[in-house]
């Protein structure tokens, strides 16, 4: 997995121009955390999705600003372009299973298979959920297949198989994320439209926040009127659209300022920011902290 140079973040990819190789990867992950132990450590991004199976071991894992206890069988969602790092010198044992969007969307309908699993890029779900003894066996079946299919010398069929295993873990996943939220009294996770239409929503801004679009850019894109969106967004999560764009913004300022040494000029420049001096007024309204502040407080 080649680094990209002038990154700002640092960014890693699974071969992102080699599309006579597979797009998606099974690891070890004790092996893989000796082997990558420098960069796994620091805050870093993926442009693929990954499953992170923490077997046994136990310390902290960030997800942007948030550290997750890890516990024997956890089972961590990363997002493409979701920061995240390891704990320095921790005796993990597990899997990690990469893979690339395309690999596992090729179809609208596989579109709505990844949305309708909803664990990725959630606001409204954790980032990860245990595993149970049962399913752990499922889980484990899975990757098994996985590692034999990826080492078979036999083409014929290989991409269906691969994607048939890798869509039953993700399945199976989402039914405990689903046990998980009975037992902790909440509603647990329908795709119906409205939901579906959030999901989209909240990807849209994840591709799109940097263009300035106004809520009513981002529902004629969504073929939805505004009316429609805040009431979806505000019936579903609590907030305004205008507010989860807003955090967006702000979250990947959060994450320029702690993970790269650029100015914030350049920051205000990237997140599509004409005017430098705004851009410490927008973000200083909703830390209460300004760029500089948040930068000193934090590294």
């Amino acid at each position: 997995m080649p680094k990209e140079p002038e990154t700002i973040i640092a960014e890693y990819h699974l071969n992102r121009y080699q599309p006579d190789q597979p797009q998606i990867a099974v690891h070890d992950l004790a092996a893989y955390l000796a082997t990558h132990q420098a960069h796994a450590s620091k805050g870093h991004i993926h442009s693929y999705y990954q499953l992170i199976w923490f077997q046994t071991g136990t310390g902290t894992h960030t997800v942007d600003f948030t550290d997750y206890a890890v516990a024997e069988n956890t089972l961590f969602f990363i997002a493409k372009n979701q920061v995240h790092h390891f704990d320095h010198d921790r005796d993990y044992t597990g899997v990690l299973v990469h893979f690339n969007e395309h690999f596992l969307v090729q179809q609208s309908t596989e579109m709505d298979f990844l949305l309708k699993c909803h664990l990725f890029n959630d606001p409204a779900q954790s980032s990860f959920c245990h595993v149970d003894q049962g399913t752990e066996l499922l889980l484990a079946d899975y990757v098994r297949l996985l590692r034999q299919e990826l080492a078979s010398a036999e083409s014929f069929g290989k991409e269906m198989l691969l994607v048939t295993y890798l869509r039953a873990f993700l399945i199976q996943a989402q039914r405990l994320k689903n046990e998980a939220g009975r037992q902790l009294g909440q509603v647990p996770f329908f795709a119906d439209e409205k939901r579906l239409n959030l999901t989209r929503f909240v990807n849209l801004v994840e591709e799109s926040y940097t263009q300035g679009l106004t809520v009513n850019g981002y529902a004629q894109r969504l073929a939805l009127s505004p009316r429609t969106l805040a009431n979806l967004t505000n019936e579903l999560l609590g907030k305004s659209p205008s507010l989860l764009i807003q955090e967006r913004i702000i979250l990947e300022a959060q994450r320029l300022l702690l993970h790269s040494s650029l100015h914030i000029n350049q920051i205000a420049f990237r997140l599509g920011f004409e005017d430098a001096s705004y851009f410490v007024k927008y973000f200083k309204k909703h830390l209460r902290l300004s760029p500089t502040d948040f930068r000193k407080a934090t590294t």
